[in-house]
């Protein structure tokens, strides 16, 4: 019982710092951008098709016409985005294709160019 207040102190700190926990981004699924989804036209090919999205995620059972993409997306402790893309086949060629919250989602990544220096030029 020589430091009493130490231990104490010490115990608090700790229950706070155990309440700053980092929670990383959570991306699964298809990367789907609205500039790639808007490339998508009827009449395209499954291999059109493919190349543009990438394999479907989640491949239908029951109706081998039907590919579903999916892209879920978590910034941290923000809400989570979610974006859907589905393409219906006919004859191996897209009939139609719907998409949802296509408008929402992760925030876009900034172009590769030279890095930005705080520092001023000499």
């Amino acid at each position: 019982m020589r430091f009493p207040f130490s231990r104490t102190g010490a115990l608090v700190l700790l229950a706070l710092a155990s309440g700053c926990v980092y929670r990383p981004d959570i991306q699964q699924g298809n990367y789907l951008e609205s500039k790639t989804v808007d490339q998508l036209q009827v009449g395209m090919t499954r291999t059109q098709v493919r190349y543009l999205l990438g394999t479907p995620m989640v491949p239908d059972v029951f109706d081998k016409d039907r590919w579903d993409y999916l892209f879920y997306f978590r910034h941290g402790r923000h809400p989570y985005a979610q974006r859907q893309v589905i393409v219906h086949f006919k004859d191996d060629k897209v009939a139609s294709f719907d998409t949802v919250n296509m408008g929402i989602g992760p925030p876009q990544t900034p172009d590769e160019g030279a890095p930005i220096s705080k520092f001023p030029k000499i």
